[in-house]
């Protein structure tokens, strides 16, 4: 196997027990890190010069609809009835398995360009196995590491129909992937299953779709929703008491739910991600990444949709920091505490939510989430001699609240170098064709569904 050293001008592994180095040197050995160090003395195929460089964990995404990237900033101005009526009653019922295809390959090539080397793809425009399979392609050829979630669209209930929240999850489509092409958990892309949950689904549902994930060995996760407009009222604690919430499941947002409520996750072992950008945008609640961590959980991010964002985790990093460092600060004031004698929610916390909280969340902390010897060689390297970034005094400081995605240099997933010199490795003129080809899929599902932005030039 091919061993290749980088030396670095800082070396950020997010490791406690290795530490972060100026002028480190990281060694690894086809897809593992073999070691971590100063001067290792390693006898090396190829060496990286990172003098002028910040080389840290790849950053996890750990909640995208990558499906909807042709659908990228039309919904700027929505509310969350906007969004479900125009997306999931409509627009998604145009899709195809090749529109599924170049929403997740672009969308996956747009998250590595930006410094992510995992992503967890909540799949949830999926009502047949070919569309399943096209999904799964897209990520594959992106040569990102991603968790296929696999979820169940919400399409309009015909008449005399089905409500979706009372269609379990289809089990033949999850045997034939776990028993298909996903079937090793240690592949770069992997399988999960994004499931209703007692807020989107019957209770009968759940008992179905977690006993399911358990008998496959899978993560599942579910999105949370408004209290008035649940299912199954108090879902989550009904799980705890069933045994049906554990370090197992995965919770998205939770915004509207109180200090009750997160401690009952937080005891299960079970993890919460926050979108904390689309949260802000038009949620009635706030991000629970501050209650989740005052809880005694580990918060993950994520992106959730690009119709509403943008797909950049370092965006999504500053915008959970600072949510929560405002909360901290505001409510100690409210309690009549003295002042903060220093910052109540350090940087490094930050970074540790989009990188190990992540790995985390879908049981990939024994591989990847810090640079330590023996974990999957996904690495970032940021330029820290760009405009935006010089000096560097701290390069904790300057991932979290300095950089962003155009400051990325170089992305290696699984030892594979898939971004370098700033340009994307992925072939430029397939590349080229894709994209043209995920704007015709754009334009032509919106034409379809009778959508157009207010406004909009012509």
């Amino acid at each position: 196997m091919k061993r290749v050293l980088i030396r670095c001008g800082w070396l950020v592994t997010l490791d406690p027990k290795i530490g972060d180095f100026r002028s480190g040197e990281l060694l690894f050995s086809g897809n593992r890190i073999e070691a971590v160090g100063r001067n290792l003395g390693a006898t090396a195929d190829e060496i990286i010069d990172a003098s002028d460089k910040i080389v840290m964990p790849g950053l996890v995404n750990a909640h995208m609809h990558t499906w909807e990237t042709a659908l990228r900033g039309i919904g700027a101005e929505w509310m969350t009835p906007d969004y479900l009526r125009t997306i999931h009653l409509n627009l998604a019922t145009r899709y195809t398995p090749e529109d599924n295809y170049l929403g997740n390959l672009v969308g996956a090539l747009g998250q590595i360009d930006a410094g992510v080397t995992t992503l967890v793809d909540w799949c949830h425009n999926i009502t047949s196995l070919d569309m399943a399979e096209r999904a799964v392609d897209g990520l594959i050829d992106s040569g990102i590491r991603a968790v296929f979630a696999h979820g169940t669209a919400k399409p309009p209930t015909k008449e005399g129909g089905v409500p979706f929240t009372h269609i379990p999850h289809p089990r033949e489509r999850i045997e034939a992937l776990r028993k298909g092409r996903l079937t090793s958990d240690d592949n770069l892309v992997t399988l999960a299953m994004a499931i209703l949950g007692p807020d989107w689904g019957a209770w009968e549902v759940v008992e179905h779709d977690i006993a399911m994930a358990r008998e496959f060995g899978l993560v599942s996760s579910s999105h949370t929703r408004r209290r008035e407009d649940c299912v199954v009222p108090d879902g989550y604690h009904r799980m705890a008491k069933a045994g049906l919430l554990g370090p197992d499941h995965n919770l998205v947002h939770g915004t509207s739910y109180d200090a009750r409520d997160i401690q009952v996750v937080v005891d299960n072992g079970a993890s919460l991600t926050s979108t904390v950008l689309v949260e802000l945008h038009h949620h009635i609640g706030d991000p629970q990444v501050a209650a989740f961590r005052e809880a005694g959980g580990v918060p993950s991010l994520g992106i959730d949709v690009e119709p509403f964002t943008s797909g950049h985790m370092f965006r999504e990093m500053q915008a959970g920091l600072l949510f929560t460092r405002g909360r901290e600060i505001r409510n100690n004031a409210l309690r009549g505490n003295s002042p903060f004698k220093q910052m109540p929610v350090r940087s490094r916390e930050a970074l540790e939510w989009a990188t190990i909280g992540g790995a985390k969340a879908f049981r990939m902390d024994d591989k990847i989430g810090t640079l330590s010897p023996g974990k999957k060689a996904d690495i970032v390297m940021l330029r820290a001699n760009d405009i935006n970034m010089v000096p560097i005094y701290d390069p904790i400081y300057s991932i979290v609240e300095i950089a962003g995605a155009g400051n990325v240099d170089t992305v290696i997933i699984d030892g594979i170098v898939r971004k370098q010199d700033g340009k994307l490795t992925f072939p430029a003129d397939v590349l080229a064709q894709r994209v043209e080809q995920l704007a015709e899929s754009g334009a032509r599902i919106m034409r379809e569904g009778g959508y157009q932005i207010a406004g909009a030039l012509q």
